[in-house]
């Protein structure tokens, strides 16, 4: 699997219990096992979700489900070079 598959998988799981649709970050935190602190690892890639909103635009709310939003969250880490 690749690092980016991985990570993607990893978003998924971690943001597909939120309760769509949300309209800001913040919505998105009940939804982390361990809120901001919540960290995705994947070979060199290592990063908190504070850290990921920090480093991308924070989206594009509302999010109607977890795929566009994941998708986003990839690109917006690709564009800058952390994947």
């Amino acid at each position: 699997m690749t690092v980016e598959a991985d990570l993607r998988e990893q978003l998924v799981d971690a943001f597909e219990g939120a309760d769509y649709p949300v309209s800001d970050p913040m919505t998105l935190i009940p939804a982390l096992p361990d809120g901001p602190s919540t960290r995705f690892e994947t070979g060199e890639f290592s990063m908190t979700a504070m850290e990921l909103y920090t480093k991308t635009d924070g989206g594009d709310f509302p999010y109607e489900g977890v795929d566009p939003l994941v998708d986003d969250l990839i690109d917006a880490l690709r564009e800058r070079g952390e994947l």
